[in-house]
């Protein structure tokens, strides 16, 4: 009704007691909608805006998962609760990040209340399923969200549905959510290429999941390190990566997991994993790629192989080999790993092709054998490697 202090386009509105779901100015306009009726709203089709198209997030999470279906890896989808006991069965440390889980208030089962810290622990039970139906060669992979509080969470309030919160408000909303980075995981156990008439197939093993991870940050024109960790659970300590950016930042892990996690998960013998942090991924995608200048003259490739101890990993010596090259040097390409006759116990032979250019004349032979020296020579100064 129209009162004092109204005027025409005004109306003083007073709902009655049984109707507290009237609060704002919405709430009374569907209200007039519904008493005058819905029939007498014209029906007039909206003008569309002009889309805009998918942010770089959503196109590089696009790109992610095209990598990995490309490369023959099946996607699943998978709830994010987990059991309690799964920390101990993945063998992770008593100051893990990882263990400090969320628990849920009303869990759709007793049996999985809290919310998963890794991707891995919701893919090792669809691994193990599928195993279980006799799906022997599974290689399967999910993108998806992870829960990290990294510590105690507040109490989040109840804000009120009339006004927006204000901002101490969201600021506590925001500190009882944890963070929850997204994340892409990898499993697969069984062939990597089946066996039949033309030959007996090859297992699965560390080096595919870490072929994995470079598929997917090539796609992204992401360059990454490959580097040993010796010390990261769930995965076997001899045969698992650590993958990092050239700038040091954590990418994720791959390789082979750990005989005991894998017994006590009820995996097959050899089951491989990796994971890696979709969001660092996507925000080192968002620099733009720098070419380099295309150069018409020859290359110059010459070949290196060089002793280094069985435990010194084969990036670290590329890392080296690159540091003393010089900027010459187009590319490092490790072509052979040998063992056995006519190198010593605790030894193996690497062997690499390095290939020079120069992009305003043809090197000279003089030229190459200096580069190829200097990157020898630092080869040796950072992993006592010997030139055979």
């Amino acid at each position: 009704e129209q009162g004092p202090g109204t005027d025409d386009d005004h109306v003083l509105v007073t709902p009655p007691s049984w109707r507290p779901d009237l609060v704002d100015a919405p709430d009374y306009a569907e209200e007039v909608a519904r008493i005058d009726g819905y029939n007498n709203i014209p029906s007039i089709t909206p003008t569309p805006t002009g889309g805009r198209g998918l942010t770089h997030a959503q196109r590089a999470r696009r790109v992610v998962a095209d990598a990995l279906a490309g490369a023959g890896l099946t996607e699943v989808l998978s709830y994010p609760f987990v059991a309690e006991g799964l920390a101990d069965q993945l063998m992770l440390p008593s100051d893990d990040d990882r263990r400090q889980a969320v628990r849920l208030a009303n869990p759709l089962s007793e049996e999985r209340p809290l919310l998963r810290t890794s991707i891995l622990a919701s893919l090792v039970d669809t691994l193990r399923r599928n195993v279980a139906r006799g799906q022997k060669d599974v290689a399967i992979y999910e993108l998806g969200l992870v829960f990290r509080p990294g510590g105690p969470l507040g109490t989040a309030p109840i804000p009120s549905v009339a006004s927006r919160p204000d901002a101490e408000t969201l600021e506590r909303l925001y500190a009882a959510v944890p963070a929850q980075p997204r994340r892409a995981g990898i499993v697969a156990s069984g062939h990597a290429e089946p066996a039949g008439w033309w030959g007996a197939g090859r297992a699965v093993d560390w080096s595919d999941m870490v072929a994995a991870v470079q598929t997917v940050a090539a796609a992204l024109a992401v360059p990454v390190v490959v580097a040993n960790d010796p010390d990261h659970a769930p995965w076997h300590p001899g045969r698992c990566a650590r993958i990092t950016l050239a700038d040091g930042t954590l990418v994720g892990h791959a390789g082979e997991l750990h005989p005991k996690v894998v017994a006590a998960l009820e995996l097959p013998e050899r089951t491989v994993a990796a994971e890696i942090d979709v969001d660092v991924l996507v925000a080192a995608s968002a620099e733009p790629v720098q070419a380099r200048a295309f150069s018409t003259f020859p290359p110059a490739l010459t070949d290196v192989a060089l002793l280094v101890g069985s435990e010194v990993a084969a990036a670290d010596v590329e890392a080296a080999l690159r540091s003393g090259a010089g900027e010459s040097l187009e590319s490092v390409a490790l072509f052979d790993v040998y063992e056995g006759e006519h190198v010593e116990a605790g030894r193996k032979s690497l062997a690499y092709r390095l290939t020079f250019r120069a992009a305003d004349r043809t090197l000279t032979t003089e030229e190459v054998n200096g580069f190829r020296d200097a990157a020898v020579a630092a080869a040796a100064s950072a992993t006592g490697a010997v030139q055979r």
